[in-house]
């Protein structure tokens, strides 16, 4: 099979762009990010880029399988932020969530830690996403809120896990493994892409697309429109189409 993939990141409505990406590409195997950074005075952007950056090295410089690769590169982002925080004497006012897939040989899996989400879908349906580590998925979790409610819940950006903060054990979380033929397509992306766009039009605009650069900007065309006089957050995306 074969991987192709377009990626889109915008300010939005905000002074800076805090969110960051990374697009991985080596002999058969594929790394993609979407970081989205937290923190005053444009240290979230510092943090989401150094995941950015960890994740970039760890896949170039090791081809392992998916489950090491991810664990290395994670914790080499926590272990990187943790230590700019000191330096800058900042801590926990450098933070980022991050979304990561991984397609190493055949073989696929993804992690994450915060609210930036993957998206797997097959026929053109969603049939899998991250469980974000926010208050309104726990609430959803618990059966006081529905899913829908969580793009507009007064909680939503009250985040339970991320990345720069000290942990006594991993906190992102991994999912299984896969072949690559077991989905058609996923979708990496920020809150600030996926509260402006639902499920079912994702879905709508990849049977509508020939490839993930139309995809991408079927969906985007669309949260801009939903965003238009809002303070939009930064958004960013990564569309990866799997093909035979």
């Amino acid at each position: 099979m074969t991987v192709r993939y377009s990626s889109i990141s915008k300010q939005g409505g905000r002074e800076i762009n805090e969110d960051s990406l990374y697009c991985g590409h080596k002999g058969d195997s594929y790394c993609f990010l979407v970081a989205d950074g937290l923190g005053g005075h444009g240290k979230g952007e510092v943090a989401s880029q150094l995941a950015a950056s960890c994740f970039a090295k760890t896949f170039l410089e090791t081809q392992e399988e998916t489950e090491r690769f991810l664990c290395q590169a994670f914790t080499a982002a926590q272990e990187e932020i943790l230590k700019e925080q000191k330096a800058a004497g900042l801590m926990n006012d450098m933070k980022t969530t991050g979304v990561a897939l991984a397609i190493i040989h055949g073989v696929v899996q993804w992690a994450h830690v915060g609210d930036s989400r993957l998206y797997a879908f097959k026929k053109n349906k969603v049939v899998q996403r991250t469980l974000d580590h926010s208050v309104p998925q726990m609430l959803v979790l618990a059966g006081d809120i529905r899913e829908k409610q969580i793009r507009n819940h007064p909680d939503r950006n009250r985040l339970l896990r991320v990345i720069g903060v000290e942990w006594e054990e991993p906190r992102y979380v991994l999912s299984d493994e896969y072949s690559m033929d077991e989905f058609q397509a996923f979708l990496l992306c920020s809150d600030g892409f996926w509260e402006l766009i639902d499920e079912k039009k994702m879905g709508s605009f990849l049977k509508k697309s020939s490839s993930p650069e139309e995809w991408l900007e079927k969906m985007c065309g669309l949260v801009e429109k939903n965003g238009k006089g809002r303070n939009m957050d930064n958004y960013t995306a990564v569309a990866v189409w799997l093909e035979e």
